[in-house]
């Protein structure tokens, strides 16, 4: 199972260590280096992992001037093969979207806490997660990855993380009954509490202060008090990562998610809407198949029926923290970020001689890597092979947010430089982050059109490169919001602030996220039957449609 109820028992199973090398000093500038490993990747432990650097034995510290820009390491044939890492490596580079901690000593104290603490997923789930992403990256499974823009402190309730839960189950179903392949659930939940923004500051009135960076950072009230950076955030989102992802364990193997109860997952708002009613006859129908296969003697009450896998993900954002929960698996020598069982990197921390990268290039979890249009070909490619020198499949997804009117010009440019390279990585798309408009009363949100428009030339393009369209990775919630306009709940600019809640961007409300899921299953139909027609000689004609629109 990919969620651990206890993360100490569960790494002590694993035969994972949790052991935490000593902290070096807090400021994101010096530099200690300290178990030093080859960075091979995560799929070769270093041969000699305690080799320190000759930068180690100096009796001074070397530091990094604030705004100096450490120069790019030299990005030849297997560059990355031969470099060093370490877990606080990254602290030569230049870390950008950090905050500026006014205590040291009270955030050191925070991390340090953080380190002695058990570690909240565990190395075993991640290796079994990339095995699943490499089924997606060849068209054996689809990759659902959803949840909050940015998790909040005081939404921390058991019916919101139930009913976000819920409509992954909901939207699951669909896709696996239109694609008939296994999707893999991935939550951005149990850890999302950091969030990049493009200005450090934020003006209203007149009075300028600190924007807000996340619950983990700062707080969203505008005073000065609450904009302070304070690492004790840090502390409460730990806590609230590890207490979340042991409800969403007994949520996906306690029965909830029995798929016998597949009828009882609407939520109460979305019984008497239109996705409802298709979710309900989607359900009807599964029922239906399962007394079938009750009545023929098939049993049904097998673990494959009556739980789920899932797993967590967040952007790898606030780097003390990522360090803090960086552990050393016993089993086979490699660090795994313990935070979560997969990490991305974001479109402003993605450089590549950046700090955020030289963190990630030595942990062994699967890592997305959030492209945008400004993404140039052979970067991509360099990237890649820093992040994944030895290729390993469903290490890397690639998570493209180019907006409905660019991805048909530029995704088509990286794909063939990914296939060029021959590297193996799992598309998928991100319509949310490239459609986010503001409004006349200057509110933000996403057109449900926009982001379906994305989706569509999402798969539109990799129909054209003969690649696989692997995944799909939406910001949404189980609430009932008014976030996002249009779709089949008639959100408009008049209603938004009805239940604008969001505490950053704009979140697909259940209904919304119901009526994509719909759509991504019917074109997850049609690739099945064109497939289904070529190997059988048709041609590729496509069946009609059963009612409802599969």
């Amino acid at each position: 199972m990919a969620l651990a109820t206890n993360a100490a028992a569960a790494a002590a199973i694993s035969g994972g260590s949790a052991s935490q090398p000593r902290r070096a000093s807090p400021s994101l500038l010096l530099l200690r280096r300290r178990c030093a490993v080859g960075a091979v990747h995560a799929a070769e432990p270093s041969k000699n992992p305690g080799v320190v650097p000759a930068a180690a034995k100096a009796s001074t510290p070397t530091v990094v001037p604030e705004n100096d820009t450490v120069p790019a390491p030299s990005l030849g044939p297997n560059a990355s093969l031969r470099a060093r890492w370490a877990v606080d490596s990254w602290r030569t580079k230049k870390a950008l979207q950090q905050p500026e901690y006014p205590n040291q000593t009270e955030l050191e104290e925070a991390v340090n806490t953080i380190e002695k603490s058990p570690p909240i997923v565990f190395a075993g789930e991640a290796r079994h997660l990339e095995e699943r992403l490499a089924d997606a990256a060849v068209g054996r499974a689809f990759l659902l990855q959803g949840g909050d823009c940015a998790e909040s402190f005081k939404e921390f309730t058991s019916a919101n993380i139930r009913d976000t839960f819920r409509v992954i189950l909901q939207m699951a179903v669909v896709l696996t009954f239109g694609g008939q392949m296994p999707v893999v659930k991935v939550g951005r939940m149990a850890g999302q509490f950091a969030k990049p923004r493009s200005d450090a500051f934020e003006e209203r009135g007149g009075v300028k202060l600190p924007s807000y960076r996340g619950d983990i950072i700062n707080g969203e009230a505008f005073d000065e008090k609450s904009r302070v950076p304070d690492p004790q955030r840090m502390l409460k989102a730990y806590y609230q990562s590890a207490s979340k992802l042991n409800l969403l364990r007994a949520f996906a193997t306690g029965g909830y998610a029995d798929i016998q109860r597949v009828t009882q997952w609407n939520l109460d708002f979305t019984k008497h809407s239109e996705q409802g009613d298709r979710y309900r006859e989607l359900a009807h129908r599964v029922d239906d198949a399962l007394g079938f296969m009750g009545a023929a003697g098939l049993t049904v009450d097998q673990p494959l029926t009556t739980m789920i896998e899932f797993w967590t993900s967040h952007e790898c954002l606030l780097l003390p923290y990522e360090q803090a929960l960086t552990r050393q698996d016993s089993t086979t020598g490699l660090f795994y970020d313990c935070s979560a069982h997969m990490l991305w990197v974001g479109e402003r921390t993605r450089q590549l001689d950046g700090a955020h990268v030289e963190f990630l290039r030595g942990i062994a979890n699967p890592l997305g890597i959030k492209v945008s249009d400004k993404m140039e070909p052979g970067e991509l490619v360099k990237l890649i092979d820093i992040l994944n020198p030895t290729n390993k499949p469903g290490r890397i997804t690639v998570i493209t947010r180019m907006g409905a009117e660019n991805i048909r010009v530029k995704l088509p440019h990286l794909i063939r430089a990914v296939r060029q390279a021959g590297q193996s990585v799992t598309w998928i798309t991100d319509p949310m982050h490239g459609n986010t408009i503001k409004t006349p009363c200057g509110r933000k949100t996403r057109p449900f059109d926009s982001i379906l428009a994305e989706v569509r030339a999402f798969f539109d393009v990799h129909d054209q490169e003969g690649s696989q369209p692997g995944g799909v990775h939406l910001e949404m919630t189980g609430q009932n919001v008014t976030e996002c306009t249009g779709g089949s709940s008639n959100v408009t600019f008049d209603n938004l602030r009805d239940r604008y809640h969001t505490q950053c961007d704009p979140r697909l409300n259940a209904s919304q996220s119901l009526e994509l899921a719909f759509i991504l299953a019917e074109k997850l139909r049609k690739r099945r039957m064109r497939r289904s027609s070529v190997a059988s000689g048709l041609g590729g004609s496509i069946l009609p449609l059963p009612p409802f629109g599969f």
